[in-house]
């Protein structure tokens, strides 16, 4: 029987087959999988697999098999940095949630999620919530800044009062028909944003800490939820940094869009960006490329591998 992964702990999976219905399902030894993942968890939410029944009556079933992945994405496992974690697979488009303030959520964060999606051929978005938070000028400035620079690029970026449904039509429209990823801090409001989103859904959520200004985890286990039919979303723990995997120096700046645009007229085709002369994509910065952007780059290209040369 084929069914789909909905979620994920790790030794557990609760799946839901063609006809609506949820199995809980353990895997059955080891599978055969792209030896070049080499990831922490081999059965991902979002992969599509085999099921041997077990029980009709308590739905319960093994996983034998798990079907090839259109793509997935992944991060630093949690647990052991020299792996990779597959954070969903089989999806349409990545999400990142962030907010200007309380808590605030740094540019190299959102870049380090937009890079891995660009490594991964997946769509990304960027969502800024808690728009009722933009009142005073300084953040309302930061906002503004940010949101044009990654419109600038190609991101399409959405404004947001999570717990406002009322504003959330344009969003819900842009997810429509499509499985996408949701990740972002803790407390940044993913957790009331899939309450909004998803119909009869109360996913516990809780205020950002006074005293530290940052957000407590509200979500353990990825995990997919049905908006309607066709919709679906899928839920991540929220992470305090993603961690780029699988990438050395001379591949970072080709997941820029905006230095893969120029990188060709540098004078070197192993130019990393840096110190070598007749370099396009340095020229650009201050006008097609922001030193914001560049500066992220710089942050990453350091903890990089130098692989290819």
């Amino acid at each position: 029987m084929r069914a789909r992964v909905y979620k994920s702990t790790g030794s557990n999976y609760w799946v839901v087959d063609d006809q609506g219905r949820r199995w809980q399902a353990r895997a059955r030894g080891k599978f055969k999988i792209d030896a070049s993942i080499r990831s922490s968890n081999p059965i991902a939410v979002g992969d599509w697999v085999e099921l041997l029944i077990e029980s009709e009556e308590q739905l319960t079933a093994v996983i034998t098999n798990i079907e090839a992945r259109h793509n997935y994405m992944v991060r630093v496992s949690p647990q052991n940095r020299h792996q990779k974690a597959i954070v969903a697979a089989n999806i349409d488009q990545a999400l990142v949630v962030a907010t200007i303030r309380s808590p605030r959520t740094s540019m190299g964060f959102i870049d380090r999620f937009l890079i891995t999606a660009e490594a991964y051929h997946i769509p990304a978005v960027i969502v800024f919530n808690k728009a009722d938070l933009l009142t005073e000028p300084e953040y309302k400035e930061e906002w503004a800044y940010r949101k044009a620079l990654y419109e600038s690029i190609g991101y399409p970026t959405f404004t947001i009062q999570a717990n406002n449904a009322e504003g959330l039509s344009t969003l819900k429209d842009f997810l429509k028909n499509k499985t996408t990823l949701i990740c972002g801090h803790s407390g940044v409001g993913k957790s009331t944003l899939i309450n909004a989103l998803v119909p009869g859904m109360t996913i516990r959520t809780q205020e950002v800490s006074d005293w530290s200004g940052k957000g407590q985890h509200t979500t353990t286990f990825a995990e997919m939820y049905d908006c309607d039919l066709n919709t679906r979303i899928i839920d991540t723990p929220g992470v305090k940094e993603f961690g780029i995997v699988a990438l050395d120096q001379y591949e970072l700046a080709q997941y820029f869009p905006e230095m893969r645009a120029l990188m060709h007229d540098c004078k070197f085709n192993n130019c990393l960006h840096i110190n070598e002369p007749d370099c396009a994509v340095k020229d650009a910065i201050g006008s097609r490329i922001s030193y914001d952007r560049y500066e992220s780059y710089i942050n990453i290209i350091e903890s990089l591998p130098k692989n290819n040369y």
